[in-house]
């Protein structure tokens, strides 16, 4: 399988690149920074962005999304979040909508799956970070945007965040198979090297989770 991930930028946002193997076709997961530099990796492994999905609607994951799809490929966000695109204070987020949004999106829900690039990814909607905030798995990974990170989870006080759905969501990923590795939607911010984890790293030392057992 084809594996990378653009994390230099000033939120180190993870925006990950993944294909089957031997797939010419990539599928490009929460584009927030730099879409020249994103592209640039793609064309380094020769390979070509096929879809474009968010795990959340929040700025700095789909701010270049319109630049990767180039009003070509399909955008795929969750129906509770499509509002962040053109519509950020009816969403009730705060936070500005991105510059220009995708041509082509297209809404999902819990238990959908997104075929592109070879691959199947089943959406799995964790609110709480926002209302429609997902994790995308395959068979042995998940990525689990702003939901749990490496020894963390993600924020609930935000404007339209839910604490109440966020431990329901993580209680959700507590139910995972604990081989699942993780590949969160940020890192430290002290470095630029991805962080990824696993179900089992995270029920057994991440001090939120552990709350809930």
């Amino acid at each position: 399988m084809y594996l990378d991930v653009f994390c230099d930028n000033p939120l180190a946002t993870n925006c990950w690149l993944l294909a089957n193997e031997g797939s010419d076709e990539a599928v490009v997961i929460d584009p927030g920074f730099f879409p020249d530099r994103v592209l640039g990796l793609l064309d380094k492994a020769r390979k070509r962005p096929a879809a474009v999905l968010a795990t959340h609607g929040h700025i700095d994951h789909i701010a270049a999304a319109a630049d990767v799809c180039r009003n070509e490929l399909p955008f795929y966000i969750h129906k509770e979040d499509e509002l962040a695109l053109t519509d950020p204070q009816g969403w009730g987020s705060g936070f500005p909508a991105p510059a220009i949004a995708p041509g082509d999106v297209r809404t999902v829900s819990d238990g959908d799956v997104i075929e592109a690039a070879g691959l199947a990814l089943e959406v799995i909607h964790t609110p709480g970070h926002t209302p429609g905030s997902v994790c995308f798995r395959l068979p042995d990974q998940l990525f689990s945007g702003d939901l749990v990170f490496k020894g963390s989870i993600g924020r609930f006080d935000l404007p339209n965040s839910s604490q109440a759905a966020m431990v329901r969501s993580l209680r959700r990923f507590l139910e995972l198979p604990d081989e699942l590795t993780v590949y969160p939607g940020h890192n430290e911010r002290t470095t630029v090297r991805a962080e990824r984890t696993t179900v089992r790293a995270e029920r057994t030392t991440n001090p939120f989770l552990l709350q809930l057992a």
